[in-house]
């Protein structure tokens, strides 16, 4: 980027020296160190473009891509019916952008409206943004909503996805607020500590569920006991296990986030994903990023507009609480389509599907001792305690499957509707095989 930023070297030093680091090395020191292109592109000067195009595609074949896929942690792999991709790559939707000019833009804005309306109907909640960047992004930004000037302490449980959690901490940390982790107990929320740490300055309290083991939280109470210490309640949830547990409304959420990728977004290397968001009326004005609405116009004909954005998010920043004021419109739009694809009954027959083949993989594993570490109800994930894990995964590896996720609790595995019983079948017999 640095040919293209129209800074000069004395200005960019000096921007640095503001924030406090000596280099453009030392503010990117958190990137790993074997993520770093020191030398450059590893493609040969000289070549013409058909040379170059050959060397990048000869890069790019060394990904691999696993026929089977047994990890979740954030991004799952899910059936993406057809229609979604034809609908999708229409080019008069392809080229979405920001909607200021209502008269030319009702149908990305009818798009997004009709998104906000869904993510309403799965959460329960009253009002819906037009999306935000990631499920981390969607849930610092809740944690955003909630703080005031007497209640800036920022909760959130050790069971919510780690990479969350270093998200929220980035956020907070440049708003100067305070952010108090409350440990897991047995994979769960420890209930007893959060009552124990809540204060008067609680300004809310983050809980995944299912959360990052896979396992179902106690929702409702814990909701219970945030709401009796005056603090705010976000819950974070999977959209597909929305189909089948109760919604964040139903257990006393304030705000309903999570990642929106499971909702017809390939994984693809990572991205682009979708955060969404959801809140109850009363938060409305807090929500960043917009909100379309429908309306009519002078002719009483139906339409849609951008009804709520806080204009300081553009023109007053340093007293915005979001500086967000993008949306993932594209993908906004690839979720309304794969919702509207499947309706009520197909996002509970993937969520049953999934769910099934979970806990059919888990009971195969037990009985060959590979044990789960927690007991709790989980969805379609679960953690086992995996001897030998390093050689297990690398010989799962070589035989195609992408299994579990290594984490310090044990090895986090996830089962979709598209992995079929011969697949888990093989699996579980390669595992038997490596541990014998």
């Amino acid at each position: 980027m640095g040919s293209y930023v129209p800074n000069s070297k004395a200005e960019r030093e000096a921007m640095l020296k503001v924030i406090g680091v000596s280099s453009v090395a030392e503010l990117f020191s958190d990137v790993p160190e074997e993520m770093l292109l020191k030398d450059g592109a590893p493609i040969p000067a000289g070549l013409s473009e058909i040379e170059v195009s050959e060397k990048i595609n000869e890069i790019a074949d060394k990904n691999v891509i696993f026929k089977t896929i047994l990890r979740g942690v954030g991004a799952y792999n899910h059936y993406i019916p057809a229609i979604v991709k034809s609908v999708v790559n229409k080019e008069q939707l392809v080229t979405a952008y920001t909607p200021y000019q209502a008269e030319i833009s009702q149908g990305i804005l009818q798009s997004i409206f009709e998104y906000q309306t869904m993510i309403c109907s799965i959460t329960g909640m009253d009002v819906s943004n037009a999306s935000v960047y990631d499920g981390a992004t969607a849930t610092a930004e809740a944690a955003a909503m909630c703080r005031e000037r007497k209640r800036s302490t920022v909760y959130v449980s050790e069971t919510v996805n780690p990479e969350y959690i270093k998200v929220l901490k980035t956020y907070c940390y440049g708003s100067g607020a305070e952010v108090v982790v409350i440990p897991e107990k047995e994979g769960k929320t420890d209930k007893e500590a959060l009552a124990e740490a809540l204060t008067d300055t609680a300004a809310c309290f983050i809980l995944q569920t299912p959360n990052y083991y896979g396992i179902f939280e106690d929702a409702t109470e814990i909701g219970e006991i945030v709401h009796a210490k005056g603090a705010k309640y976000i819950m974070n949830c999977n959209p597909i296990a929305l189909a089948v547990m109760k919604t964040p409304a139903e257990c006393g959420a304030d705000i309903a986030v999570g990642e929106g990728q499971p909702l017809g977004m390939p994984i693809a290397f990572g991205g682009p994903y979708l955060g969404f968001m959801a809140a109850r009326s009363a938060m409305a004005r807090k929500l960043p990023g917009r909100i379309v609405g429908e309306t009519v116009d002078k002719n009483g004909q139906r339409g849609f507009v951008l009804t709520l954005q806080a204009r300081e998010q553009h023109i007053r920043r340093e007293k915005a609480s979001s500086n967000i004021c993008s949306n993932q419109a594209l993908c906004a739009l690839t979720a309304a389509v794969y919702m509207s694809a499947m309706g009520e009954i197909g996002m509970k027959s993937v969520a049953e599907n999934s769910m099934s083949k979970a806990h059919y993989f888990a009971s195969e594993l037990a009985k060959i001792g590979v044990a789960p570490v927690f007991n709790g109800e989980f969805f379609h994930e679960f953690t086992v305690k995996l001897p030998d894990a390093d050689k297990v995964l690398a010989k799962l590896e070589e035989n195609g499957i992408l299994g579990g996720y290594p984490t310090d609790k044990g090895v986090i595995f996830c089962a979709t509707e598209v992995v079929t019983k011969a697949e888990i079948d093989k699996t579980v017999e390669i595992i038997k095989e490596v541990i014998a």
